[in-house]
């Protein structure tokens, strides 16, 4: 029984590590996937719309200053976009081209790179570079160093023919679709804009849990300003892509229906267990109780023996865990559908203070639990219990 109470707790325990850990992981490789698109924090034109169609804005703005100084800000870079359209032979594809700078971090898209390499944005000239997702260039059948054609419905229509530099794959497939990233010089003039004029500004974060609180800081600093407070608009990417973070918050809810479970199991098996020990030593309790020991010296005693076991199983349970995680974590051994999941495989992500919190209040909640069969140790009598003996 001391066996089967501790292996339903080692079990518990690592089944809740475990959902924390994947759901973590989950949760942190699709937001960085979607940052990597469009940053934690947008300021674009107060009209700006779906269609992508953009109005500018200036370059040079009053509160860039401010951001600079901001502990919660790592990085701020303009960017600029463009709808159109790429042909290549019989085959079309509608884009929205993000003109970029030589000071945006590309590194997001250096690990998802199938082909080629990134494109580089010298400040002498504009690059004729470009870097598209893997669905738009085998639709298109392009591979790297080929020549992209790209039409602009425009009043006149306007092409560019840029050079494939490379492709990249985040099995995102919203995201994939739609963007391409060319030099920012390229866009300001398909769009008829001056090289001070860009469609808005990208903001990095240190800290994602902070994004609501950064947020509005930056707000209150655009509405300082009477140039730009009315014709600015501040918007984080939990609201442009509020579906996608509404399906990652119903992965919370799993993983708490799974905590809940898992603890009433591993509660449930160790009030069982010790009821039963209690039950086998009924005439050793009746005859401690003939000898002067009250309820609160026995309930010690088994409660000594019920920590003993709990203590074991959070010990297994955690390493079990944890060795689960570490193999999935370097070897990726399960794997996922990339269409569904946009990973191709489950990820992991191990940080101490949940593994922590998961462990207290796991002891916290059965120990409490635990104080149910201590009510049945209480009723015993004995007179009862050695009429016999």
């Amino acid at each position: 029984m001391v066996s089967i109470n501790s292996a339903s707790i080692a079990l518990s325990v690592a089944v809740m590590l475990i959902a924390i850990a994947v759901v973590t992981g989950f949760k942190s490789e699709i937001r960085g996937k979607i940052t990597g698109f469009g940053a934690d924090i947008q300021v674009v034109a107060a009209n700006f719309h779906a269609s992508y169609e953009t109005a500018p804005i200036d370059r040079a703005q009053p509160w860039l200053e401010g951001l600079q100084s901001n502990a919660d800000i790592v990085r701020t870079v303009p960017f600029s976009l463009c709808p159109g359209v790429i042909k290549a032979d019989d085959a079309i594809q509608g884009i929205v081209l993000k003109g970029i700078t030589a000071d945006y971090d590309l590194s997001f898209f250096s690990g998802m790179l199938t082909e080629g390499t990134l494109p580089v944005f010298p400040d002498s000239a504009a690059s004729s570079q470009i870097l598209l997702s893997r669905t738009i260039a085998d639709a298109l059948r392009l591979h790297t160093g080929d020549d992209v054609a790209m039409y602009f419905i425009q009043d006149p229509p306007r092409m560019r023919r840029l050079k494939l530099a490379g492709i990249f794959d985040t099995g995102i497939d919203e995201f994939d679709r739609m963007y391409a990233f060319a030099d920012i010089r390229h866009v300001q003039r398909l769009n008829g804009w001056n090289s001070e004029q860009v469609s808005g500004y990208e903001i990095s974060i240190a800290d994602f849990k902070h994004l609501d609180r950064v947020a509005y800081n930056i707000f209150d600093q655009i509405s300082r300003n009477p140039a730009s407070g009315g014709h600015l608009r501040v918007e984080t990417v939990r609201e442009r892509y509020a579906h996608i973070f509404d399906w990652l918050a119903l992965l919370d809810m799993n993983v708490l229906i799974i905590l809940v479970l898992m603890i009433l199991v591993a509660g449930f098996n160790m009030i069982s267990g010790l009821l039963i020990l209690i039950l086998e030593r009924t005439v050793m309790i009746g005859l401690f109780k003939a000898m002067g020991a009250d309820n609160r010296y026995l309930r010690r005693i088994f409660m000594y023996q019920a920590g003993f076991i709990m203590a074991k199983g959070l010990l297994i349970g955690n390493i079990i865990a944890l060795a689960v995680c570490l193999i999935q974590e370097h070897f990726e051994l399960i794997r996922l559908d990339k269409a569904s999941y946009f990973i191709d495989h489950v990820p992991i992500a191990l940080h101490f203070w949940p593994w922590l919190l998961v462990n207290a209040a796991s002891m916290a909640c059965i120990w409490l639990m635990l104080q149910l069969p201590a009510l049945v140790m209480a009723r015993i009598e004995p007179a009862k219990t050695i009429r016999f003996n």
